[in-house]
């Protein structure tokens, strides 16, 4: 999170005393963003200690080029190849692992990576620009039915069909490649939205979420995030949104819940599948102080299992 210029990482303490860190451990910050978690992990850790973070921004692996220190590796990959970073940092079993997952606040407030319809840039989007296609890109290829799927399901935005029929009427015009554009064709089709928010504020996220495959990229890097972790070790995850929120709570749910088959099966209890996970304590969010100080840390929920 970002205030007054500075970067402000949200539940900072919080998450790295949840991650219950060994002075000698090996640990995985898989969001590095501007390094906040990672810097207080390698405060931790002894000479013995190993850290390996992760981000999929070329411009996150620059700034982490600043921590000069022989016990941190940093690797430019997004989280769902968290499998591959290891492997890449040549890490085979990990005693903590941190998401601190969505989009970061050096990446909102750029104005020219076109995340945020508060500054007329391209319509990028994309997490990492050296890969993939750009959000203008994308729009101007997708059917009606595509774009609504989208903003409907990332936006949870009930006016999503009417979007994208204006989207797709309007690049026959000219195409979209602006910010300023597309947001000025949500906010003609979106009469209605409550106080305070803009209403091109669920389809920029939506359209985000689109982009860097965001829920794919969670989907696909908890369980590798279980198979690393070693016994004991802890799995500590910090979402900003509901969607994120619920594919992390139900992961962690199924992994502890040791009888997930159909009732009436002949087994006998050494028979049924032993859990994986282990839920520590209950959701947290910030604190009422954190809140005040960083507006944007509103939203974050963070959850904690222990491998078994």
């Amino acid at each position: 999170m970002t205030q007054g210029g500075t970067h402000v990482t949200v539940l900072l303490e919080e998450a790295v005393q949840a991650l219950a860190i060994k002075a000698e451990g090996a640990y995985m910050d898989a969001t590095f963003g501007r390094g906040g978690h990672s810097r207080l992990i390698l405060s931790v850790l002894n000479e013995k200690g190993r850290l390996v973070a992760l981000d999929r921004d070329p411009q996150a692996i620059a700034a982490g080029a600043t921590i000069n220190d022989s016990r941190f590796q940093l690797v430019h990959r997004a989280f769902g190849e968290i499998a591959e970073a290891a492997e890449e940092a040549g890490v085979r079993e990990i005693d903590g692992i941190l998401f601190d997952v969505g989009v970061s606040s050096p990446q909102i407030d750029d104005g020219g990576r076109g995340f945020s319809f508060r500054h007329d840039a391209p319509l990028d989007m994309r997490m990492d620009v050296t890969q993939g296609e750009t959000a203008a890109e994308w729009l101007a290829r997708a059917d009606i039915r595509d774009i609504t799927e989208v903003i409907r399901n990332y936006g949870e935005e009930r006016f999503a069909f009417q979007i994208a029929k204006k989207v797709v009427a309007a690049r026959l015009e000219q195409p979209i490649v602006t910010t300023a554009q597309f947001a000025a064709l949500v906010r003609e089709t979106v009469r209605t939205r409550e106080p305070g928010q803009d209403p091109a504020t669920r389809s920029f996220q939506a359209l985000r979420i689109h982009i860097n495959q965001e829920l794919r990229q969670l989907e696909i890097a908890l369980p590798q995030a279980l198979e690393l972790l070693k016994p004991g070790g802890r799995l500590v995850v910090i979402c900003f949104h509901s969607l994120e929120d619920r594919i992390v709570k139900n992961f962690m749910r199924s992994q502890a819940n040791a009888d997930d088959l159909p009732k009436g099966l002949p087994l006998r209890a050494d028979q049924l599948p032993k859990p994986k996970l282990r839920l520590i304590g209950k959701q947290l969010k910030p604190s009422a102080a954190e809140v005040a100080a960083n507006p944007r840390a509103r939203s974050a929920v963070m959850r904690v299992a222990e491998k078994l």
